[in-house]
């Protein structure tokens, strides 16, 4: 069989195809553009990416993945911004490797996504432990793409106590926990899940979120849990160049106000928002007035 003729025959099927799916492809602001970006060591990174206009982009807490941003998500789309949330190596639809959950290479991961995007005037949205993921890219990769970014019950500036560190998290505590989920992963999810929400949220939010987990391998929540609690952000902190703004509630049972208050004094340009009586999952809990919160900080 010739070969350049199946190379050909190949090549103009594959422009066929492509031309059909350009051509069936909506035209309404919340077209997704993903699924996938390739990182240089190889990773496939999932992601979604709905509406147009200035760009905000969304990075998950570790466990879950990128899901945990829709409704946050659909509200900017509502009002005129382009929403990107992806899932971390090792959580959800991305890939799972076996190494590369240091914040180092976490951050970039964030890179690798903003530049094949091309975003630019972007505003970086983290939850929990990415708002580690959030500094280091900064850090690494500058600022020269960022508008602002947004911390949402952030387990920055250091979790872990040291000398230095008095009112960090008992280093035994934190490995108990490692070895509870060594375990039984979903044991622990489940027998932990309620301090996360609040009495109102509906059973359907609750299983909803925590299935989330489901997806998440046990390598990863590991090693992503070790990154959080033993890298230390505290000088970092102090070189950020950006507007920032921290979200943070009263009863986050998860990472308690003091690291977000301590966070807020080391960022130059910051401002925090407490929530009374909002627990870890405030992006579900109190959705309303974060939305309103959000859309505020990318307006000004």
């Amino acid at each position: 069989m010739d070969t350049h003729h199946v190379l050909e025959r190949s090549e103009k099927q594959r422009g066929q195809v492509a031309g059909a799916a350009a051509a069936a492809e909506p035209t309404a602001a919340a077209t997704s553009r993903g699924p996938f970006i390739v990182t240089d060591d190889g990773a496939h990174l999932f992601y979604r990416d709905w509406g147009r206009g200035r760009p905000v982009l969304f990075a998950h807490s570790g466990g879950l993945n990128g899901d945990m941003w829709q409704y946050q998500m659909l509200d900017l789309v509502g009002r005129g911004h382009r929403s990107i949330a992806y899932d971390r190596r090792g959580h959800g639809r991305s890939s799972q490797p076996d190494g590369g959950y240091d914040y180092d290479r976490l951050a970039d991961d964030l890179a690798s996504l903003i530049e094949e995007l091309d975003l630019r005037d972007v505003t970086l949205v983290g939850h929990s432990m990415s708002g580690g993921e959030i500094v280091r890219y900064l850090t690494r990769h500058g600022s020269r793409r960022v508008a602002g970014i947004v911390l949402i019950g952030s387990t920055l500036p250091f979790l872990m106590r040291t000398p230095d560190n008095p009112e960090g998290l008992d280093p035994a505590m934190i490995e108990a926990v490692r070895a509870a989920w060594r375990r039984d992963f979903p044991k622990w999810i489940d027998d932990n899940a309620d301090p996360f929400f609040v009495a109102e949220t509906s059973a359907g939010m609750r299983r909803w979120l925590v299935r989330q987990f489901d997806q998440c391998s046990l390598r990863a929540a590991i090693a992503c849990n070790v990154a959080t609690f033993e890298t230390d952000f505290r000088a970092e902190l102090a070189t950020i160049a950006v507007p920032a703004l921290i979200l943070h509630g009263t009863l986050d049972a998860s990472v308690p106000l003091g690291f977000a208050q301590a966070t807020a004094r080391l960022i130059p340009d910051c401002r925090i928002e407490v929530y009374e009586g909002a627990p870890h999952g405030l992006f579900l809990t109190h959705m309303e007035r974060l939305n309103a919160d959000l859309a505020a900080f990318l307006d000004e």
